[in-house]
């Protein structure tokens, strides 16, 4: 129901002033801020968009309470991320790790329960990547930010961007 001229006068001036705010302030914050999702990164996207809607919606919320706000997010997301590329052990607490889900052509189910993928979600990965057959892949790997990466059979190759993936065996990589 329409209130007042007024109310609609203060959405549309702190909405504008608060979305040029929030696009300045993420502009200046770096391309990491909004990157691939992670559930930390998914956390503080929401955020924004829920401090973006106190400000364009509440007459309790200041547009400099606002402003704050989101400075106060992209302050904390941009240290997490600093100390994150600096420390191995924060960076363990932060992120998760990417994950072996089929290797070599066979299923990872203790791994793929651990995730909550199904054999199914793997297939799709396969199919999207051309491959017609589970023998066809050296691996499958759920990553950090919940997508699936695949890799092609491997023919006496090092597999060295895969020493960060649990479960991908360490030593003796390439095939026998």
């Amino acid at each position: 129901m329409f209130n007042n001229w007024e109310s609609l006068q203060h959405t549309l001036v702190v909405g504008t002033l608060g979305y040029i705010a929030m696009i300045f302030l993420l502009r200046i914050s770096g391309k990491r801020t909004l990157s691939k999702w992670n559930s930390f990164d998914f956390i503080v996207t929401i955020a924004f968009g829920s401090i973006l809607a106190s400000i364009l919606l509440s007459t309790n919320t200041s547009l400099a309470q606002g402003i704050l706000a989101i400075a106060l997010l992209v302050f904390f997301q941009f240290i997490i991320t600093w100390i994150s590329v600096r420390s191995n052990i924060f960076r363990g607490w932060v992120k998760a790790e990417p994950t072996l889900l089929l290797f070599r052509g066979e299923f990872q189910h203790h791994a793929m329960r651990h995730q909550r993928v199904t054999e199914g979600e793997v297939l799709a990965a396969l199919r999207e990547n051309g491959m017609g057959a589970l023998e066809d892949a050296e691996a499958v790997i759920l990553e950090t930010d919940g997508s699936f990466s695949v890799i092609k059979k491997l023919e006496n190759s090092s597999a060295s961007a895969l020493v960060d993936v649990k479960g991908y065996p360490k030593h003796n990589t390439a095939r026998v």
